[in-house]
């Protein structure tokens, strides 16, 4: 479900209780509409995730770390200016309101403290982070809203702030009296679903949990306003149940689980609807909730949007070897006939006495066949009985011929189709933003994409990514390769010849190296660094993957093959699966 306003006062409840007191130490743009606060104290650090991301807004403290851009947004430099060493004094939030205020005891130019306000607002579209002074003008915004975008209300630099319009008509659920509930029983209806009343007439509800009431009161999260026939007692008791939750502050933290374990929903009271049919689970705090639910799924659409052209550009070029492919197999198919046209130049030689120029074909007996029975051989008629066996002849070489320069030039080309399925793999592997920029300097490399020229001289390229690392459970490194190019340097450069060496086999994968150090890995971190290997690779869907492993020594790089390419003997199989909670209980955090 969206932050709610009513799951919202539950983190902001708890956030009050670890944030108030801390500095800002850092503050980092890694997103167009995120932000993160490093915050510090005497004895505890925390790193506070602001998104005002129309499909993701919240607020929570995060766990994850996040890439920054090479230059930072105009926006967070403004805020390192300001919020660089502030302390937070309160975390507030207006009733019902999808809106958190961070109060700041902050540092002006001048070193002498002043209050500023940061406000955060979770308003689908209208989402926005908005730095106040201490007089209530805006000193800066995430997204500036004039007046030509909005006819309710602006929200620009220098300008005093106002809250966002309130919802309509809606009441606000935490004002709600007994006799006031009395009063909208009156004009309830009977039309409709119990939900969508209860979602039309509150503010601060999600669908959620206005299927969650109904559901608790009637059994089903489909009951009719007209099928009613208490009076709406036990929808009154309820609503007053989930109320008396949130005013006492018992909210709790529960995921909602797909059937793959895969995050479905989320809540602040354990929803009872699904009747087993979805797993719940209550997490250890909102934050770490929110943090689990939204950083996969957010990384994964970011890194899907940025990555889509190069997609594109790799696909093209794929299709259109897979189309030349073909068309050459079918060439190829055609050259299985050349002896077939050889015989003909041999029974027209064995007939030359017997032939005349124009004649436009010739019958005689193939003395190729056991019962020499009669062949029809087509001719050119302008041509002399010689010149039509010459040219048959000549037929032939140039199919003999062409079977070679096709073979090979088929081979070359499934090679590269090869190497782009691993490239299109690699980048559905992709966990940042840097493993797509190596990407698409592997793409510049190999000319499948021009580079991009800089303007005001040529700039240095960032240093390469190092490759992902892993602490197996007896100790030893784990290594394995970002892309292709990486895999290229971690096998044939930077590993010891005495290093294991892992691969998935017959699929595209990432090359995995246990650093041996002299020593022999032992079967636990084998089938760690197997399972490292599965979970990076085209099996990671897959139950079960098998996995090859060797001595470095025994790998080659294919000559003239694109990067990533090897071929490896002297091996052995182990059957591993991709367990993602044992590959992210091993891996080191850069």
């Amino acid at each position: 479900m969206p932050l709610d306003a009513l799951c919202l006062a539950a983190v902001r409840e708890e956030l009050s209780d670890q944030l108030i007191g801390l500095k800002i130490d850092k503050v980092q743009q890694p997103e167009r509409d995120v932000l993160v606060l490093s915050l510090r104290g005497r004895e505890r650090t925390h790193r506070l995730l602001i998104s005002a991301g129309m499909s993701d807004m919240r607020v929570h403290l995060t766990e994850q770390r996040y890439e920054n851009p090479a230059s930072p947004p105009m926006f967070c430099m403004l805020l390192r200016k300001h919020l660089t060493g502030a302390r937070i004094l309160s975390v507030r939030q207006p009733s019902a309101e999808r809106l958190l205020e961070f109060l700041l005891d902050a540092p002006d130019a001048m070193g002498e403290a002043t209050e500023k306000l940061l406000v955060v607002e979770l308003i689908a579209k209208s989402s926005n982070i908005v730095l106040i002074d201490a007089d209530g003008i805006v000193i800066d915004c995430m997204k500036r809203v004039g007046s030509v975008l909005s006819d309710r209300r602006t929200v620009l630099p220098g300008l005093y702030y106002r809250h966002p319009t309130a919802q309509g008509e809606k009441t606000d659920p935490l004002t709600m009296s007994n006799d006031k509930w009395l009063q909208l029983l009156d004009f309830m209806g009977s039309d409709g679903l119990v939900d969508k009343w209860l979602l039309s007439t509150f503010s601060a509800f999600s669908p959620l949990i206005c299927r969650e009431i109904a559901w608790r009161a009637y059994g089903t999260c489909d009951f009719r306003l007209a099928e009613i026939t208490d009076g709406g007692e036990a929808l009154r008791r309820e609503f007053f149940a989930i109320m008396s939750l949130v005013k006492s502050g018992g909210f709790q933290p529960w995921s909602i689980l797909d059937a793959d374990n895969s995050p479905r929903d989320f809540s602040y009271t354990k929803i009872m609807q699904y009747e087993g049919a979805l797993e719940l689970k209550r997490s250890e705090s909102f934050s770490a909730m929110l943090d689990s639910h939204y950083a996969r799924t957010a990384q994964l659409e970011r890194l899907r949007q940025r990555s889509s052209a190069t997609v594109r550009t790799v696909k093209t070029a794929r299709d259109r070897i897979l189309r030349k492919l073909a068309a050459q197999k079918t060439e190829l198919e055609k050259t299985s006939m050349r002896e077939s046209i050889r015989e003909c130049g041999d029974i027209i030689t064995a007939n030359l006495h017997l032939m005349k120029k124009g004649q436009r074909e010739l019958i005689a007996e193939d003395f190729f066949t056991p019962d020499n029975s009669l062949r029809d051989i087509p001719l050119d008629p302008l041509k002399t009985p010689q010149q039509n066996a010459a040219k048959y002849y000549k037929d032939y070489t140039k199919a003999r011929n062409a079977e070679s320069f096709l073979t090979e030039q088929i081979r070359l080309g499934e090679a590269e189709a090869d190497y782009l399925d691993s490239v299109l793999e690699a980048i559905a592997l992709a966990e940042g933003d840097k493993d797509m920029d190596e990407i698409r300097r592997e793409l510049v490399q190999t000319g499948y994409v021009k580079e991009k020229r800089q303007k005001g001289g040529k700039s240095k390229p960032p240093p390469a990514a190092a490759p992902m690392k892993f602490r197996s459970s007896a100790g030893m490194e784990i290594l394995a390769g970002r892309n292709n190019v990486q895999n290229d340097n971690l096998t044939l450069k930077s590993a010891s010849k005495a290093d294991v060496w892992l691969h998935t086999q017959k699929i595209h994968g990432s090359h995995v190296i246990i650093c041996c150090n002299g020593l022999e890995p032992d079967d636990q971190t084998l089938a760690e660094a197997a399972s490292i290997a599965a979970y990076y690779s085209s099996g990671r869907a897959n139950g079960k993957v098998s996995v090859d492993f060797t001595k470095v020594r025994n790998v080659k790089k294919i000559p003239g093959g694109r990067p990533g390419m090897v071929t490896y003997t002297g091996y052995k199989t182990i059957v591993a699966a991709p367990d993602e909670v044992l590959v992210e209980r091993l891996k080191l955090k850069s």
